[in-house]
C-alpha cells in the first residue's frame, strides 16, 4: 500500500507494534525443553491482546499462529509438541497480523543459550545485511540494487542467499505489489521503491543452500529446507519508503539488538 493519510500510517504503525512486540516477547520466551507449540501459543496470546489476528492463519489457514523454523527448517516452520527446542539451536521466528484492516510482518533468527553449533555468525551477517538494505532503501532507488547489495554483503561474508525467497509489499494485505523483493539483482528488472509505500524487507542468508524447497521428510505442506542442505537466518522488517532514511514500523522488534 501506499501512505496517503494520516489514520493509514497510524493504522500501520499500530499493526507493526502488535507484530513488533510479539516477536520480542517470544524471542524472550523461548527456552531449552520448551516445545515450539508452547511458544507459538504464547505468541498468539500476545497478538490477541491487540486485538490482531495471524496473518498466516487468516490467509492460507496455516496449522500455527506464527512460523518458527528450528536448525535446518529454513521458513515456514509448523509450530509442533513434538518439536522441543535444544541449547544452540538456530531458531526463527516469523510474526505477521491483521489489526483494523492493516497488515504487517515482521521476523528474526537467533541462537538459543549456546552458540555450540557456531551459528551466530550467520545470524549476524543477516543482521548486517538488512541494516545495510535499509540504509539505502529510499524512494526512486532500484529494488535490483538493494538484491546486488545484499548478495554482494553475503558473499563478503562467505554465505550464499536464497534465491526464490523475498520480500514484499504489504498493508492493506499481507502480500502487495511490490513482489519479490529478492536478496539478489535481477538485471530484467526495472522497478523502484516508491516513496511512501509500505514493503517488509526481509534477508535469507544460507550456508550451503540457494534455493528453499519443501521438506520431504517433514512432509507437512508447509516447512521448507534447503536444496543443498545447510542452515538459513532470516530478519525482517515493515517500513515505509520515504526521501531518507526509511521508517522503520516494527523497529521495536529488536532485532538489531
Amino acid at each position: 500500500m501506499s501512505i496517503t493519510k494520516e489514520a493509514e500510517l497510524t493504522g500501520m504503525q499500530k499493526a507493526s507494534e502488535a507484530v513488533a512486540f510479539t516477536l520480542r516477547e517470544m524471542t524472550k520466551y523461548a527456552r531449552v525443553g520448551m516445545s515450539t507449540k508452547e511458544l507459538d501459543e504464547f505468541g498468539a496470546s500476545i497478538l490477541a491482546g491487540f486485538g490482531a489476528k495471524s496473518a498466516p492463519y487468516l490467509t492460507y489457514n496455516f496449522p500455527g499462529y506464527t512460523c518458527i523454523s528450528v536448525d535446518n527448517e529454513f521458513c515456514h516452520g509448523v509450530p509442533s509438541e513434538r518439536r522441543i527446542l535444544k541449547d544452540g539451536d538456530l531458531i526463527n521466528i516469523d510474526v505477521s497480523a491483521e489489526l483494523n484492516g492493516f497488515w504487517a510482518d515482521n521476523g528474526g533468527s537467533f541462537v538459543l543459550g549456546n552458540d555450540i553449533h557456531q551459528h551466530q555468525k550467520l545470524v549476524d551477517a543477516s543482521k548486517e545485511i538488512l541494516q545495510k538494505a535499509l540504509n539505502t532503501i529510499r524512494g526512486g532507488v532500484k529494488i535490483a540494487d538493494v538484491g546486488y547489495l545484499m548478495e554482494t554483503e553475503a558473499k563478503k561474508r562467505g554465505f550464499k542467499v536464497i534465491k526464490n525467497l523475498g520480500g514484499h509489499g504489504i498493508g492493506r494485505g499481507l502480500h502487495e505489489e511490490p513482489g519479490d523483493l529478492l536478496n539478489y539483482r535481477v538485471k530484467t528488472d526495472k522497478r523502484r521503491f516508491k516513496k511512501n509505500s509500505v514493503v517488509a524487507i526481509e534477508t535469507f542468508i544460507s550456508t550451503s543452500s540457494s534455493y528453499a524447497t519443501e521438506s520431504v521428510a517433514l512432509n507437512d505442506g508447509w516447512t521448507m529446507i534447503g536444496e543443498r542442505g545447510g542452515y538459513m537466518a532470516q530478519h525482517e522488517h515493515t517500513i515505509v519508503v520515504t526521501d531518507g532514511q526509511p521508517l522503520i514500523l516494527t523497529e521495536m522488534n529488536g532485532i538489531f539488538n
